[in-house]
């Protein structure tokens, strides 16, 4: 898949701004990115992060989970180990294959909402 897709590249810039330590779903990075009710779509393209990132930023891509807080992938997989190993470097608490979206979902500001996501 190409990687200049201008969706795709909305829902990095998203992610890349995530902090760390913190989380967000599927939905909110859509969202954020200007595609309401795209969740599957955002799920989707951090499978196409290219190698080397994006714009020579890396995508913290395991900094995404479901609405739930559940990590999306199956548990016990490498892909779920991976995730659950990144977040948990970060210092985000995983229970299982859940985190406490109260406790670590990211809030942008007023000022991040209004100024950094002119995607």
């Amino acid at each position: 898949m190409a990687h200049n897709n201008p969706l795709h590249e909305k829902i990095w810039r998203v992610v890349q701004r995530i902090p760390v330590g913190n989380v967000a779903s599927y939905g909110q990075v859509a969202d954020l990115a200007g595609l309401p009710g795209r969740a599957r779509l955002a799920g989707k393209c951090l499978g196409y992060v290219p190698d080397n990132g994006f714009e020579g930023q890396p995508v913290p891509w395991f900094r995404v989970l479901r609405s739930s807080g559940q990590i999306a992938f199956s548990p016990g997989s490498e892909s779920f180990e991976l995730q659950r190993s990144l977040l948990m470097e970060e210092g985000v608490c995983v229970r299982g294959a859940r985190v406490s979206l109260k406790q670590f979902q990211w809030q942008p500001t007023l000022d991040e909402l209004l100024f950094s996501f002119d995607t």
